[in-house]
């Protein structure tokens, strides 16, 4: 898997500061393709900007539920092999989410070559 990072800038609303974009993108091998497809883990998710809150009652609950799905942002396995536009507020908000996306694609890298070595043995040396 090779993990493509791309950084750029777009001018926002007149007097606005600018808007930050990261456009990064998973190139999977041909192997790891299959192992995605084989032990469905296009859904697993790799990132989450915040966790939902969790409200007092039912309707609380609700709304907490439908706000998270607009404002959230969430990257899947899937959206990561497809290639994902993230926009943030500033520099240091995209450099944080850059590296928690590098964290994430490295632990799925070590999924994928897990599930490549099912029904395999592994020798090591003490």
């Amino acid at each position: 898997m090779k993990l493509s990072i791309r950084r750029d800038q777009r001018a926002a609303v007149i007097g606005s500061k600018p808007v930050f974009m990261l456009d990064v993108r998973a190139e999977l091998s041909p192997q790891e393709v299959e192992s995605v497809n084989k032990y469905k883990l296009g859904d697993t998710l790799l990132y989450e900007k915040k966790p939902l809150q969790q409200g007092s009652n039912d309707y609380a609950q609700l709304g907490h539920t439908l706000a998270w799905r607009f404002a959230n942002l969430t990257i899947t396995a899937n959206d990561l092999a497809r290639g994902r536009r993230i926009e943030c507020k500033d520099v240091l908000e995209m450099l944080g989410v850059e590296e928690q996306i590098r964290q994430a694609a490295h632990n799925f890298k070590a999924i994928l070559d897990a599930a490549a070595s099912f029904g395999g043995e592994e020798v090591v040396a003490l």
